[in-house]
């Protein structure tokens, strides 16, 4: 049985039909690794995006979209981002975790945010288990700042107010919530610097916050860590 067919006058050969299949399967599982490639490294640059810059994922992102296409590097690339991108996740909840504990103690009647800043850079007045409400507590670090507050419920803070001051000083609201707990509102607000290079600054923050205390003829306790 031949492989080939002749054509009656010209003598061209043509392949078989099932050559031509293969060939189209080919080129058809080429596609639809290209398509998944480009899919995967549009999902990690996202993923990026939503991750606070740091100046080693600067200069990886600065080369990844300067070099030539090469898997191994697009690669490495996305394996850097996807490292970045946990090590992240986990500080978040690191953090939550630490706001959850501080806010239990804080309805537990003991003095909660105190003890966790012994270590860290304090400013304001001295906090104790009677320190009279609201507290204000400005956390800075990595380019990410929290806010923690706590009012009476005769004297709220207005969120939205509360957000305003961070955008103010060039925070972008990550996340913005507050609780009920008997006769005090619990506050906390997740933020990042807009603009990583600037930075923020938590002593502006906690001013303007202190601003916010005032206009409702209260004197805060401060924490800025």
């Amino acid at each position: 049985m031949k492989s080939r067919r002749q054509s009656g006058r010209g003598g061209a050969m043509l392949l078989p039909d099932g050559n031509l299949h293969s060939s189209g399967s080919k080129m058809e599982r080429k596609d639809v690794e290209k398509n998944r490639r480009l899919h995967m490294k549009g999902l990690c640059l996202k993923l990026s995006s939503l991750v606070p810059a740091s100046p080693s994922s600067d200069h990886h992102l600065r080369h990844y979209s300067s070099s030539p296409p090469s898997s191994n590097k697009d690669a490495a690339t996305q394996l850097d981002q996807l490292d970045s991108a946990a090590a992240y996740i986990k500080q978040l909840r690191g953090r939550i975790d630490d706001l959850k504990r501080r806010k239990q103690a804080a309805v537990s009647g003991t003095a909660g945010c105190s003890s966790s800043i012994s270590t860290g850079d304090y400013k304001g007045a001295p906090s104790t288990a009677t320190t009279a409400l609201p507290v204000i507590e400005v956390r800075h670090q990595d380019g990410t700042l929290d806010v923690a507050l706590v009012s009476e419920v005769g004297r709220p803070f207005r969120l939205h107010e509360v957000i305003a001051v961070l955008e103010q000083e060039g925070a972008e609201v990550v996340s913005a919530s507050f609780s009920v707990v008997g006769d005090k509102i619990f506050y906390t607000v997740h933020s990042q610097a807009l603009y990583p290079r600037i930075g923020l600054e938590a002593g502006r923050v906690a001013q303007g916050l202190r601003g916010l205390a005032a206009a409702a003829a209260v004197s805060p306790s401060v924490l800025l860590t």
